[in-house]
């Protein structure tokens, strides 16, 4: 393709996203029209993002916008397309650390069972190994931020779809319904975490960049948190709590959504204490994930998706970039180290 076509191509999807996730973006704070487009046209800022930092004219331009971060998705070009692809990135990142095994694949209608030498199944295939594996997780072959997760139980009996009772039919439906997703096993969570929320799988969000030495660096982790309007996911993008990791201790701050301006000490579900709870073997997780980030030298920036269980990390995705509310609702970032990274790439002037 030639250059000037490609620049094109890239210009129209940057506009493209500019409407569609930015411009008609959901606005959980009741910002007014006249605001939404104002930000919008200027920095490229969303009606939650305008809420959430409570955005002036004088402090906007401390913040990373959310056009900042679709710049931003382009730093480890060509790889991206490698960790924009479940499938080829759990290959990837099994030779280097616990992932969650991925049994079932359909795509284009049709499902193959990876267990069995990629043999083309029936939907009831899944059922029966349902009943064995007692978790599965479907998920979209390409789509983020918990977008059309649904989570596959057999529990005393029963099938249970997003942790809620239903019949082999529904499980049955779903699966010859949907198109283009993965099946993963179901990893069980380290007993703190599902002390705070057991109704979830609550993962770490840990980012690490690779400075100018070319050694990968742990720049941020949160700790997500689903709620009983969030389940079966625990995304802070659709609504979940987010909780801020102290990078030398593991210590979690109070809990924070992204959609509103409230704060939780505790789950508001379960009642259990989110603030001042330690992560279990915070050390080798850091350790283990750094790592990781060493033996992929050709990516320059990784959200990792971690889950801690009683055996170690697992890694449940690698994500070529983060959304930045996650980390800006505990403060700006855009003269930060987050973006002193985007500028050292050229995401930002």
């Amino acid at each position: 393709m030639l250059p000037f076509l490609r620049a094109a191509l890239k210009q129209g999807k940057l506009a493209y996203l500019w409407i569609s996730r930015i411009l008609l973006a959901p606005n959980h704070y009741g910002v007014s029209i006249q605001k939404r487009v104002f930000y919008a046209i200027a920095g490229g800022y969303t009606c939650d993002q305008i809420g959430r930092y409570g955005l002036t004219l004088k402090n906007k331009n401390e913040y990373l916008s959310e056009f900042d971060w679709y710049r931003s998705r382009s730093i480890n070009a060509p790889f991206d397309s490698m960790l924009n692809n479940k499938i080829a990135c759990n290959e990837v990142l099994r030779h280097h650390i616990s992932v969650p095994a991925i049994d079932f694949v359909k795509n284009k209608g049709r499902l193959v069972s990876l267990t069995d030498i990629s043999k083309s199944v029936k939907p009831e295939a899944v059922l029966e190994a349902l009943r064995d594996a007692q978790t599965y997780f479907l998920k979209p072959l390409a789509a983020g931020k918990g977008k059309g997760v649904h989570r596959l139980d057999f529990e005393d009996g029963k099938y249970v779809l997003d942790r809620k009772p239903v019949d082999d039919q529904t499980i049955l439906n779903l699966i010859d319904t949907l198109d283009g997703w993965l099946l993963t096993h179901g990893v069980q969570q380290h007993p703190i975490l599902a002390e705070i929320y057991a109704e979830t799988t609550n993962t770490l969000r840990m980012i690490t960049v690779r400075n100018q030495d070319g050694d990968a660096e742990l720049l941020f982790s949160v700790l997500r948190v689903g709620t009983a309007k969030t389940v079966p996911v625990d995304n802070g993008s659709r609504g979940g709590l987010v909780a801020h990791v102290d990078l030398e201790t593991g210590l979690l701050s109070q809990a924070r959504t992204l959609w509103s301006n409230d704060e939780f000490d505790v789950h508001p579900d379960s009642g259990t204490m989110i603030q001042g709870t330690v992560l279990p073997n915070w050390e080798q997780t850091c350790k283990s994930v750094l790592e990781l980030a060493d033996s992929l030298p050709y990516l320059q920036f990784v959200a990792w998706d971690v889950l801690l269980t009683e055996d170690g990390p697992v890694v449940i995705e690698a994500n070529t970039s983060s959304g930045v509310n996650i980390i800006q609702v505990w403060g700006p970032q855009r003269s930060g180290k987050l973006g002193d990274f985007y500028r050292q790439h050229g995401v930002l002037s």
